[in-house]
This record gives C-alpha cells, structure tokens and sequence, in this order.
C-alpha cells in the first residue's frame, strides 16, 4: 500500500509540454517512502481509495504544485543593513556609505563576529518564512566571510538549516564575491588563496555542493573566476556565475564553456552568450528582487532567452544588502510584473527550472513518480494566482521528502 493518498484537488505537475501548468483536473497524489508513486487522474487509480494506501486526504478542490525551489539565495549572513537603506534614500551614493564602513563589507564584519551557531539562529526564520511559502528546496552561498573559517562556518551554518528545518539545501562556496579588506592591494594572493587552499579543503570537508563567483567590475574578471573554474572542474565541482549584472563581462559566454548549471542576474548579456547558454544549457536564473531594489533600469533580455529556448529560473536572491527578500511569490509577481515573464513562465522558474539550476532535475521540480514527494498545497482556483497575488497565496501544507514540514 501507498504511505498517503491525497484526492480532491488539481496538479500543477509542471512538465513541459502538454496543457498549461502540466494541469490534471480531479487528480490524485500518492506517497510511499518518500517517493511520489501516483501523479495522475483520479478515476485512473488503480482500486478505491481507501484499498490503495494507509492513509487518504481529501484537499478540497486544492491545487497542488511541486515545492518551491529558491535557487539562488545569500541566506546565511549576521547583521542587517537597514541603515543604509535609509541613507540611500535620503540621498547617500553607495560610494559614500562604503567610505562610512557600510555597503557588502559591513555584513563581512559581522558575519565574521558571528559563530556558527549565531548564524543559524539568524538565518533559520528566513528559512522557516519560505518554507510557511512553499519553499522545499532552497540554494545558500557562502561570500560573507571572504576568508577560510568564516566562509566553512556559513557552508557548516547552511547545513545544519536543512537538517534543522526538513527542507533540501544545496550549499554554493562563493568565497569570490567581493575582495577582502585585508587583500585590497593583493587581488593575486587572495584568487590563490581561494583556489590552492579554501576550495579543496571545504571539498574536502564535504562542505559544497557547486561553487560560483561574482565576476564584474566591481567583484572579479573573467580571468580570475576561469581560474576558480579550472579549480571546481579539477574538483568534480559544479559551477554557477553572478553574470553581466553591471556589464557585459562575457561571463555567461565563459559560464557556457565551463558547462555552468545557471549564470544568474543577466542584465547585460549579449545575445552571442544567450545562444552559448542555450547550446551549453545553462539555465538563466532572472534576480528580479535585486533589479526592483537597487532601482536598476536595464532588464533582462527576456525575448532573447525564449528566442534561443535558454531555460529560465526566478529566485529571491534573499541577501542584507540588494535583496531582502524571504516570499518566492513576490519574485515571481516581480518576474511578471518587471520582466514580462507569464505566469506559467514564473511558476516553471520557482519548479522545474530552478531544479535545473541546482543539479536536480531529476530529483525534485516536477510531480512525476519516481521523483521526490516535494509538494505544495495551495487553496486558489487557478495556478496564475501564485504570481497574481501579492502576500495573500500561502501554501495550507507544504510536504519535503514526503515529511509534512507546514500545515496552515
């Protein structure tokens, strides 16, 4: 018998092809060790109900969508930046507030100062928000300690999130994502640091799962990050890219030759590197909390991505500086709303694409047998209203690895 056999509702399973949405209207979920073993109609399961499995819900009308997947996020971080919030708009420039010790260095002193058990005690109620929003499956970088033990406590910190809260977490070193105080004068020394010590050690301590840079004007260049890459193939690692955010660095084309699973952001990026993403299938994981806070003017080449057929992911971003934002819905509104994606396009980004993203799409991002029982049930009469609503779309169960992680 099935461990849970869920009836009454609608599935969003989210595979391409086929009617919008992946829909089964009047279908029917069924669990069994953690495995989704049923996905389909109702009337084509197999006997009654009550023969099939231990135990059956009735979801009243539901829709139910695979879990939320947040493929990019800088969740593990102490401090908060809100003060710099205010400067700005009072009329500070960046430039400014760093001069005043502010900006992405100011989280690095207090991540610093933080253990690992203070980072997870900061870092578990974003955790838990997304999870109460359908989150199942969640990406967290390191980049906030820029030297060795800090960037292994965030990694150490992120580990202990997933275990502590039931939810999936893929762990990304992104020791690359600002020049520490210390090396300000020693670019060279700080890349070898990174690639000769901090990256084979933390693969060595089991501690990352892929391994990404900021590569911009004001991060690292193209040589630099192909110079982490070299390391991360040597590794077995896969590799992500923060990419042409700013300007057009040629990092999504250098992603592409690495075989990137995503280059992320994306603002600037010429069409020859949308077509290299395509033939490499590297996903284009769009940032829309970053662009919507910092104000920012220039999109995303959304036509380019659907032209080239280039896989596209949404993501929160959830970071103390450009993005503090925990609800994968609001990305999605903020996807459609700024970018122009469709609804479908929003949810497919947050599911299946993202599962991509991350190394997992076989695992999880779908409602097919076999996969992972990571769903999200949602008491709304089409899927669109995910993207639609505004704070109001909240999951009544959430349900990672076939355990109930929330129940509203």
């Amino acid at each position: 018998m099935w461990d849970q056999l869920y009836l009454d509702l609608h599935l969003a399973v989210m595979t391409e092809g086929g009617a919008a949405y992946g829909a089964i209207r009047n279908g029917a979920l069924a669990v069994t060790d953690g495995r989704i073993a049923y996905a389909g109609r109702a009337r084509d399961l197999p006997g009654a109900p009550e023969t099939l499995a231990t135990r059956v819900e009735r979801l009243g009308g539901s829709w139910v969508t695979p879990g939320l997947i947040d493929c990019h996020t800088h969740l593990v971080f102490a401090g908060s930046r809100a003060g710099e919030f205010e400067m700005r708009l009072e009329g500070a420039q960046y430039e400014e507030i760093a001069r005043a010790g502010g900006g992405i260095l100011s989280t690095v002193r207090a991540t610093r100062a933080a253990s690992a058990e203070a980072l997870v005690a900061a870092a578990r109620p974003r955790l838990e928000a997304m999870i109460r929003a359908g989150v199942t499956t969640v990406e967290i970088k390191s980049g906030y300690g820029l030297e060795t033990e800090t960037e292994f406590a965030m990694l150490e910190a992120a580990t202990r999130l997933g275990a502590a809260c039931g939810v999936r977490v893929r762990r990304t070193f992104l020791a690359m994502h600002a020049l520490p105080p210390e090396h300000k004068d020693r670019r060279a020394d700080y890349v070898r640091l990174v690639c000769e010590e901090m990256l084979p050690e933390a693969k060595a301590r089991g501690l990352v799962d892929a391994v990404d840079a900021y590569c911009e004007t004001i991060g690292f260049t193209p040589e630099e990050v192909e110079r982490l890459f070299e390391t991360a193939r040597a590794l077995g690692l896969p590799v992500r890219l923060h990419a042409e955010q700013l300007s057009d660095l040629g990092g999504a084309g250098l992603a592409a030759r690495y075989g990137a699973l995503s280059a992320d952001h994306l603002e600037y990026i010429s069409e020859d590197d949308v077509a290299a993403m395509a033939r490499a299938g590297t996903v284009a994981v769009l940032l829309p909390g970053a662009y919507y806070f910092l104000n920012e003017k220039r999109r995303p080449p959304i036509e380019l991505f659907r032209k080239h057929k280039v896989a596209m992911a949404v993501a929160t971003d959830c970071n103390p500086g450009t993005a503090p934002i925990v609800s994968p819905t609001l990305a999605m509104n903020m996807t459609c709303v700024l970018f122009g994606l469709t609804p479908e396009e929003a949810l497919a980004g947050m599911t299946r694409n993202a599962a991509k993203a991350l190394g997992l799409q076989r695992e999880t991002g779908a409602l097919e047998p076999g996969k992972a029982a990571d769903f999200a049930v949602w008491r709304v009469n089409e899927p669109a209203e995910l993207s639609y609503w505004i704070g109001a779309a909240a999951p009544a169960l959430v349900v990672a690895g076939g355990r109930e992680v929330h129940r509203a």
